[in-house]
């Protein structure tokens, strides 16, 4: 029995760079003519693309049978182009595209996660509520906005400056370096910033959490600086192997962001007056974001005037004075 596959497979024969594909009688759809599916399954199995994929395309011209046509293929990113042409007249005959499905289903698979998430939210009994704000003081004290005075707020700042910009760059600067797939990069840090959190998360409790945002400050600024040395050391052409050092720079990252948020969060709200808890743990998560969006807008200039080594080197001297300033930090507990 003779599959479609071998039948497309003899069909086609290397040009140079290009192919020439003479279809069978077999594949015939009108008179003389090959059928409209049998085109876009030899592109489909030229793209030899095994997850769910798209497939399309524009006829031009009938594609006649038994007569060798010009096949030219190109690929950017996960998408595969067509045309087919006569060599004869140089009429392009079809063109198609398969297009693997890519973040579709993923974001899809989010958007329900994100549905289910406020289901569970909305079904939550309510807690007790809150007194109303305190009115002696100005609207600076009494909004929280004196909080940002506090070291534990500059800290923040600093982790998130970290946490943002690595992020945002880290997959432009992989694919500097000629690395395809930042999967183990993101696999490393998952792992273990929920591993610190499962495993280590009492430490902040047992043993304060000055003694857990120091450390991990320092952690913080030790994987950016691998990122550094990285980038002074590593180009796209030199055989220097990258992706173990990305992984343990996920490692790094993860187990710290797994101990510096909840450490910060519960340090801020030790210092914070309960009648004005919620809003200080508010501007805790406000400073931490204007940390990222500082990151990606400042280093994003810093990087295409001087490129991503002394970028990488600048943020960690920066988390390196995060981390200083770190040690500064005093826990008090509240009773």
């Amino acid at each position: 029995m003779i599959t479609i596959d071998a039948t497309i497979r003899r069909a086609l024969e290397v040009s140079g760079r290009d192919l020439i594909l003479t279809l069978d009688p077999a594949l015939q759809g009108l008179p003389d003519t090959a059928h409209g599916g049998s085109v876009l399954a030899v592109f489909d199995a030229l793209a030899e693309a095994t997850a769910p994929r798209e497939v399309s395309g524009t006829y031009h011209r009938r594609v006649p049978l038994g007569i060798p046509l010009a096949l030219q293929r190109a690929q950017a990113d996960s998408a595969h182009t067509f045309a087919l042409s006569d060599p004869s007249s140089k009429n392009v005959l079809v063109e198609g595209m398969i297009r693997r499905m890519g973040f579709r289903p993923l974001f899809c698979l989010a958007a329900a996660m994100a549905v289910a998430a406020a289901g569970y939210v909305w079904s939550l009994p309510s807690g007790r509520p809150g007194g109303p704000l305190p009115l002696a003081g100005s609207l600076w004290e009494r909004g929280g906005l004196d909080e940002l005075r506090h070291r534990h707020m500059a800290v923040t700042l600093f982790f998130g400056l970290g946490a943002g910009t690595i992020f945002v760059f880290l997959p432009t600067f992989a694919d500097s370096l000629g690395v395809e797939t930042l999967s183990l990069f993101y696999t490393a840090f998952a792992a273990s910033a929920i591993g610190v959190r499962v495993f280590g998360g009492r430490l902040i409790d047992t043993h304060g959490r000055r003694a857990v945002i120091v450390p991990s400050m320092f952690v913080q600024t030790g994987a950016t600086a691998l990122l550094a040395l990285l980038g002074f050391v590593v180009s796209r052409t030199s055989l220097t192997p990258v992706v173990p050092v990305l992984f343990v720079a996920g490692l790094m990252s993860g187990g710290a962001h797994g101990l510096l948020y909840p450490g910060l969060a519960a340090l801020v709200t030790d210092h914070a007056p309960e009648a004005r808890r919620g809003v200080i743990i508010a501007m805790f998560s406000a400073v931490f974001l204007v940390g990222q969006t500082v990151g990606s807008f400042a280093f994003g200039y810093i990087t295409h005037a001087i490129g991503y080594a002394f970028m990488w080197t600048m943020l960690a001297s920066l988390l390196l004075l995060g981390a200083a300033l770190s040690m500064s930090l005093t826990d008090r507990r509240v009773a």
